[in-house]
């Protein structure tokens, strides 16, 4: 069993923000896979449950970027997933837009949304990092900067980059996890 998380602030307002790029990724899978995404209250997300090969879980906490961890603690517990089965797609301040990073455990990299699942399960879990760095991201503070829409030229290819990090976890999901840094 998998569970994968898409990191995200909900509502209209932060829609097609930066820091929604877990969102949209999720959103990208569950077309993939053919599902849809059903707001559960006690789970305080939007989850789906499906078969691809093994039980995955696909959700989008509702809790607000900041609080992601009280719904993947919440998640976790009622299905019974362990840490290792446990996948977060987030956005990624330092990667450029659209690199994508894979990384089992380690430290949140200053992002809110990863810092308090780490302080609500613990490291182990597997990261997807999905780049949004461009060149106006220096001339802002990082909370302003995420909160953004993309620009045009992102929005032309955002489409391929979230099409790309689930492709990568479709792959992941059938050949195991292979810790590397696409752009």
């Amino acid at each position: 069993m998998k569970l994968i998380i898409g990191l995200g602030n909900p509502g209209q307002e932060y829609q097609d923000t930066r820091h929604n790029l877990g969102f949209m990724v999720i959103d990208e899978l569950a077309a993939k896979l053919k599902v849809g995404l059903k707001f559960d209250k006690k789970l305080k997300s939007e989850v789906s449950v499906t078969m691809y090969g093994e039980t995955i879980i696909l959700a989008k906490p509702q809790t607000f970027m900041n609080l992601s961890g009280d719904s993947v603690a919440k998640i976790a517990h009622f299905y019974k997933v362990s840490l290792s089965d446990i996948w977060v797609v987030s956005d990624d301040i330092d990667l450029d837009f659209g690199t994508i990073r894979v990384r089992v455990g380690g430290s949140s990299g200053g992002h809110n949304g990863l810092k308090d699942i780490i302080a609500k399960i613990g490291e182990g879990f597997t990261r997807f990092r999905v780049g949004i760095k461009n060149e106006t991201c220096a001339n802002l503070p990082s909370e302003a900067f995420v909160l953004q829409k993309f620009d045009a030229s992102e929005q032309a290819k955002l489409e391929d980059v979230t099409l790309k990090a689930a492709e990568m976890i479709i792959g992941s999901l059938s050949e195991g996890i292979e810790v590397t840094s696409v752009g």
